[in-house]
């Protein structure tokens, strides 16, 4: 990645630049991943072929929403999507090296402990959703427009979503499922940029590797799958939070989920997460170190 030397500006939109592209690519998986974990075990009644793709998995997910609302509904919530990665991949990656360099005293010599790496990534991943969560809110609500068991909003776009929220629901509504999505980001921006950087690390110590692609890759792959493994549970509830007003807190969802639906919900979408997290990461991370 880079290093604390560049200057926070190139790094910012270098990092936005490779977060939008990975977000173009993987946003289909990232709409099935939403859909699944707001699947519940008593939904409304739902029309057959809907149905009898809520039991099924990613691809059965993927195949239902093209076939039921057409293709173009799996890139929905692309265009928040991207206000987001610009904001929260600019700033949870542009401010990483600055906020490491803080936590070691900005003179540490040779490799930075993992605690250090830790702490800066929970700390960047904090700042980076608290500015963009009114953009995420915004995306998993066009994304869960269309499904049975959620509220049909029929937003018409991105901005018509922003301006009917503020006007229906007040501005802070914008900031609606805060507390789990800061914990989600904070807790998969850890796992994500310090298991990278240590993955990476790892990696030029073996015989054989150099910092090149296949190194990159391997990085990207073993941060998404650990991101995944951490942050699933509250990703589920993030997302449940956003897609459905009628939780009153991040508590009351979390024990609703686990009462209605069993433990297992907490790991609804997992593949289909594990394949958007990984290959986001992988493009993304590619992207941004060459």
């Amino acid at each position: 990645m880079a290093t604390a030397s560049s200057s926070f500006t190139a790094i910012f939109f270098s990092s936005a630049f490779a977060a939008c592209f990975a977000e173009v690519c993987t946003i289909p998986l990232d709409t099935a991943k939403v859909r699944l974990q707001l699947q519940r075990k008593t939904p409304l009644p739902a029309p057959p072929a809907t149905a009898a793709a809520a039991g099924g998995g990613m691809l059965a997910t993927i195949m239902c929403i093209a076939r039921e609302e057409g293709v173009a509904a799996l890139w929905k919530g692309v265009i928040p999507g991207l206000h987001r990665q610009f904001l929260y991949g600019g700033l949870r990656i542009g401010l990483y090296e600055p906020v490491k360099a803080f936590f070691v005293g900005g003179a540490a010599v040779g490799d930075v402990s993992l605690l250090s790496k830790i702490l800066a990534a929970l700390t960047t991943g904090v700042i980076a959703i608290v500015v963009a969560n009114p953009t995420d809110l915004v995306k998993v609500r066009l994304q869960a427009d269309g499904k049975d068991n959620t509220v049909k909003r029929s937003y018409s776009g991105a901005l018509n979503a922003y301006a009917t929220i503020i006007r229906q629901e007040g501005i802070g509504a914008l900031w609606t499922g805060l507390g789990p999505n800061v914990a989600r980001n904070a807790i998969i921006n850890a796992a994500e940029l310090a298991s990278y950087d240590q993955f990476k690390q790892m990696f030029l110590r073996l015989p054989g590797f150099t910092d090149n692609v296949f190194t990159h890759l391997l990085a990207g792959l073993g941060a998404g799958f650990f991101a995944v493994c951490i942050g699933s549970p509250v990703d589920v509830v993030k997302s449940r939070m956003m897609g459905d007003s009628t939780y009153r807190s991040t508590l009351d969802c979390f024990a609703k989920t686990l009462k209605n639906d069993g433990p297992g919900a907490f790991y609804k979408g997992f593949i289909a997460n594990f394949c958007r997290i990984g290959s986001w990461n992988v493009r993304m991370f590619l992207t941004l170190e060459q």
